[in-house]
């Protein structure tokens, strides 16, 4: 049966959206042969031969030859088969063409509707492969919608058929923001998952991948690895912790994360809408790090366990409250940083000790 109409719709969703046209065509004939199995009790095989050169599509059911029929869509009698096929045995298999009429009907009933499934499905396909492969990287997404209920908030991420809808929820927010329709907003793919309704994004602007990222974009040395950003700790909307180290001594990991008159924090404060980025030089020795990412507060002597990743850190009394932070924040963060548990005393403390 002549389909002219079927693969010049093909071709031009090839050309249209870079669908295959494998893919649909695939698409086509599983519903062709669904549909006629339906329509047939009993058809257990059914063939569908595409030419793509003369463009022409012809279905066969497939019959097994046996002495006795028990099932007259799937079986034909030895003694049928040789009449109608010549020299034939027991065992043997015999494609037996559809009438071209009948095959025209099935095809106008399902081609259309298979097509706009398969469309669909495609579609969803190339969008999931298109963010899966930005996982863990950062994207920028208009706000399109706001739930005043969940506080939920819609994003509009990516350009023309590949774009997508993704929600950011209230959770994966900056606390301190406030988003409006219209609004540019970067955010981090956390991951992609496939659904019935196609893929869901699940984006985030409290991870601490955003800030990493972020940091990519802005600083040449960390894109290229000559600087490392060795971990993070971060309290999205309030400080970050950010222990950097260079492989090349001369190269300042610190200086170069800070950039010419702080340009280069500076452009990602602003970003995070001034959440404050302390950044810290890492080292392979637990005791100096420790030291490092209690900044700014000075330390006295760092005390490691035997066992475990604990340590408890003098500081001058002075500087007791600045090592803790308001409300345990720069020790907290500091902890997380390092991996260690961190107990922090007086430098009076020991004396008295």
């Amino acid at each position: 049966m002549k389909c002219d109409e079927i693969f010049a719709a093909l071709d031009l969703l090839e050309k249209e959206r870079g669908i295959s046209p494998t893919f649909m065509m695939d698409k086509i004939i599983q519903a062709l042969t669904t549909a006629y199995k339906k329509d047939h009790e009993g058809v257990e095989n059914v063939i569908v031969d595409v030419d793509e050169v003369k463009k022409d599509l012809k279905m066969y059911v497939q019959k097994e030859i046996v002495e006795e029929v028990a099932n007259p869509g799937a079986q034909m009698s030895l003694e049928e088969a040789r009449a109608r096929y010549g020299r034939i045995d027991v065992g043997g298999v015999v494609n037996i063409p559809v009438d071209n009429v009948e095959f025209g009907r099935i095809a106008a009933g399902n081609g259309k509707q298979v097509i706009i499934q398969g469309l669909r499905e495609a579609e969803r396909g190339m969008v999931y492969d298109e963010f899966n492969s930005k996982q863990h990287e950062i994207l920028t997404g208009v706000v399109s919608r706001l739930d005043p209920r969940t506080g939920n908030v819609s994003l509009r991420i990516g350009t023309g058929p590949e774009s997508t809808e993704a929600m950011l929820a209230s959770g994966e927010q900056i606390k301190t923001e406030e988003l409006v329709e219209g609004q540019h907003v970067k955010v981090y793919v956390v991951e992609v998952r496939r659904s019935t309704r196609g893929p869901q994004v699940l984006i985030s602007r409290t991870h601490p991948g955003l800030v990493k990222r972020l940091f990519e974009l802005e600083v040449p040395e960390i894109f290229d690895g000559v600087v490392e950003v060795k971990s993070i700790a971060r309290e999205a909307g309030s400080r970050t912790k950010m222990a950097v180290w260079s492989s090349d001594e001369a190269i300042d990991p610190i200086g170069a994360c800070v950039g010419p008159a702080g340009q280069r924090v500076g452009a990602i404060v602003n970003e995070l809408r001034g959440e404050k980025i302390d950044i810290v030089k890492y080292s392979e020795d637990p005791a100096q790090f420790i030291a490092a990412a209690l900044a700014p507060a000075d330390v006295v002597d760092v005390q490691l366990a035997d066992e475990g990743k604990m340590c408890r850190v003098i500081v001058p009394d002075d500087q007791l409250s600045l090592a803790i932070g308001k409300e345990g924040q720069n020790a907290r963060l500091a902890a997380r940083l390092t991996g260690y548990k961190i107990d922090i005393k007086p430098q009076s403390y020991k004396e008295e000790e």
